[in-house]
């Protein structure tokens, strides 16, 4: 399964443990879209109040669609909801991005 690639912007809780953050990404229309999980969701990385960011991190995802527009940029229909149940702050979880956000 592929990961979307996002960005790990800030330590919001320590409960429950082993913490909460926020992180972004952009969808295919340049939309910021936030989702706040814990930190095992986005990275192996044991981050903390105390750490510096934003730092890398990738959410699983699952490819719905893949397709070329008229100009030949690759996109790609995605659902977060899979493997883990994500959702944005907003509460989407199928979201439409650049297939170069996603990684193998």
């Amino acid at each position: 399964m592929p990961d979307l690639r996002v960005r790990i912007v800030r330590f919001v809780d320590k409960e429950p443990q082993p913490g909460i953050v926020e992180s972004q990404f952009r969808d295919s229309d340049g939309v910021v879209h936030k989702i706040i999980d814990k930190v095992p969701i986005f990275t192996a990385a044991p981050l903390w109040s105390d750490s510096e960011f934003p730092q890398t991190g990738f959410v699983g995802c699952k490819v719905l669609q893949q397709f070329y527009d008229s100009s030949g940029l690759n996109f790609a229909r995605i659902t977060i909801s899979e493997p883990w149940d994500v959702e944005t702050t907003e509460g989407k979880s199928e979201l439409m991005v650049k297939a170069d956000e996603l990684s193998d």
